[in-house]
C-alpha cells in the first residue's frame, strides 16, 4: 500500500472513529434527557410507574422529534436536546405523550383516514394531559387549543381518540385547519406505529403487555391515589372506557337465556352407527329414529325499560330499540313465542306494551312513540315489574335491561332477575350503579355501524 493511501485510510478510520463516539455521546445525552422526563414525570404520577419505565432509548436520525414503537423511544438528538433548552416541561410532555398512546394502544389502531386518524389520537391524549394538574406537565394552552377543546366537548364527553376522529370527520376541515391543528397538537412521530405498516399483522403480545399495564393502572388509581383524583382530570375516566370488554350484543343478551325444548333435530343425541345399521338390516327401517325436539337455550322472557327523562335523547332510544329488535329477529337468539313488555318510564310509568312475537315488535317499532319528559327514577319501574310478577304475567323471567342516563334513584333491594343498566358512552358517568346490576356501555357509532362490526363495551 502507498504511504498515501495508507494515509488516507488512515484519516478514514480516525473520522469513522470520531463518528462512533460522537454517535454513542449523542445516545447518552438523549437517552439521559429521556430519563430525566420519565423520573420526574414518576414523582407525580407513580400510578404510571410501570408504563414510564417500559421503554428502552434508541437514537434514530430520521425521526422527526421522538416517536415510539410501543418498546422502544426513538430521537432525534439535536431536536431533543433543543426541546429540553427550550424548556423541559416541552419534553416531560411529549414523554408522556407516547405513553399514552401505548396505554390506548393507538398504536394498532387503523382509522380510515391516515391524516385524520393520527390527528384525533395527538388531541385525545393532549386533552388528557391538558386536563391533569402536575407541576412537571403544567403548561399554557393557546387559544386554538382551548376553543378546539370548547367545541368538541360540545359534542362529546368522552373524548377517546375514536370519538374525535367521528366529530372530526363531521367538521370538513380544510388543508389550512388540518396544518395548524397538527402543528398545535403533534408531539411525536407516528411513523413506527404498526397502523403504519399495512402488511405487518398487530403484535398481540405487545396489545397484551400495554392491556395489562392498563388494568394495573385502573386499580392503581382507583385504590390508591384517590387524594390524587382531582389531579388526573378525566384520565381514570378513560382508562376505564378502553378497558371495557367487547361482546356482541348477542351474547350479552344470552345471559338473560333459559333452556326450553323446541322442534327440531338434535343431532347432539342421534346416534348414525345404530339408524345406518337398520337401513342395511332392513333395507328400509332404521333402528332408531331421529329425536323431534332438542334443548335449547334462547331468550324467551325478559323487560326493556326506557329512560323518558329529559336527559335521554329520543334519537338514541330509537336506535337502542331498533338494535334490540334486530337481534329479536334472528331466529337462533329467541323463541318463536316470546314475552317482552317494553316499559316506558321517567319519574312514573307511562306505557308498558306487551310483545309476544316479532311482528309485533315490528309495528310498535313502526308506530314508536315516546312519553315523559320528566326526572328520573328508577324504582316505579322495578315496582311495576313486581307487581307483573305477583299477577303470573312472567313464569321465568330472567332479566330486564334499563337503556338510561344513568343519574336517578336506584331501588335499593336487588330484584329476582338479572338487571343491567344501559349506558350512552358520550352520556356516561361512572355513577354508582348497584354492586347487583350489570353495566352495559354503547358507543353511538354501535347503534350505526354494520352487523358484522357490531361490538359493545362490556362491564
Amino acid at each position: 500500500m502507498q504511504p498515501e493511501d495508507r494515509t488516507r485510510e488512515m484519516a478514514k478510520t480516525a473520522e469513522a472513529e470520531k463518528a462512533a463516539e460522537t454517535a454513542e455521546r449523542l445516545q447518552v445525552i438523549g437517552s439521559s434527557i429521556l430519563r430525566a422526563a420519565r423520573d420526574e414525570l414518576y414523582l407525580g404520577m407513580r400510578f404510571l410507574d410501570v408504563a414510564l419505565s417500559s421503554f428502552s432509548y434508541q437514537m434514530d436520525g430520521a425521526v422527526h422529534g421522538f416517536g415510539t414503537d410501543g418498546r422502544v423511544m426513538y430521537f432525534q438528538p439535536q431536536m431533543l436536546g433543543g426541546l429540553y433548552k427550550e424548556n423541559r416541561i416541552l419534553v416531560n410532555r411529549g414523554y408522556l405523550h407516547m405513553v399514552f398512546h401505548c396505554i390506548f394502544r393507538h398504536f394498532e389502531w387503523r382509522g380510515n383516514e391516515e391524516r385524520l386518524r393520527d390527528l384525533s389520537c395527538d388531541i385525545a391524549v393532549e386533552h388528557i394531559i391538558d386536563g391533569m394538574n402536575y407541576r412537571s406537565i403544567r403548561f399554557s394552552r393557546s387559544l386554538l387549543r382551548r376553543e378546539t377543546y370548547r367545541l368538541l366537548e360540545k359534542e362529546g364527553k368522552t373524548l377517546n381518540a375514536q370519538r374525535v376522529y367521528k366529530i372530526l370527520s363531521g367538521w370538513n376541515l380544510g388543508e389550512q385547519d388540518l396544518i395548524k391543528l397538527e402543528q398545535e397538537f403533534r408531539a411525536d412521530d407516528h411513523k413506527y406505529w404498526e397502523s403504519k405498516k399495512p402488511d405487518q399483522k398487530p403484535n398481540p403480545m405487545l396489545s397484551r403487555k400495554w392491556g395489562e399495564i392498563n388494568d394495573g393502572i385502573e386499580t392503581d388509581l382507583e385504590t390508591f391515589s384517590q387524594e390524587a383524583g382531582e389531579r388526573d382530570g378525566d384520565f381514570l375516566e378513560q382508562i376505564k372506557t378502553e378497558n371495557r370488554s367487547k361482546y356482541d350484543y348477542k351474547e350479552f343478551l344470552q345471559k338473560f337465556a333459559v333452556f326450553h325444548e323446541e322442534l327440531a333435530v338434535d343431532d347432539d343425541s342421534f346416534d348414525y352407527n345404530f339408524y345406518t345399521y337398520g337401513l342395511r338390516l332392513y333395507g328400509n327401517m332404521p333402528l332408531i329414529e331421529p329425536l323431534e325436539s332438542k334443548e335449547v337455550k334462547k331468550v324467551e322472557e325478559f323487560v326493556i325499560v326506557i329512560d323518558t327523562s329529559m336527559s335521554c335523547s329520543g334519537e338514541l332510544v330509537r336506535r337502542f330499540l331498533e338494535e334490540t329488535y334486530g337481534v329479536l329477529s334472528e331466529n337462533e337468539s329467541f323463541f318463536t313465542k316470546i314475552n317482552v313488555h317494553i316499559i316506558q318510564c321517567d319519574e312514573k310509568v307511562h306505557t308498558d306494551k306487551k310483545i309476544t312475537s316479532q311482528e309485533e315488535m315490528k309495528d310498535y317499532m313502526e308506530h314508536l312513540e315516546l312519553y315523559g319528559d320528566g326526572g328520573t327514577d328508577f324504582r316505579p319501574a322495578f315496582e311495576w315489574v313486581d307487581e307483573l310478577l305477583e299477577q303470573h304475567e312472567f313464569h321465568n323471567l330472567k332479566g330486564l335491561i334499563y337503556f338510561t342516563d344513568g343519574f336517578g334513584i336506584y331501588p335499593q333491594k336487588m330484584p329476582p332477575y338479572k338487571t343491567a343498566f344501559v349506558f350512552m358512552q358520550d352520556n356516561y358517568r361512572d355513577v354508582d350503579v348497584p354492586v347487583w346490576a350489570m353495566k352495559l356501555i354503547l358507543d353511538e357509532d354501535d347503534l350505526t355501524d354494520s352487523d358484522e362490526n357490531k361490538k359493545r363495551h362490556f362491564q
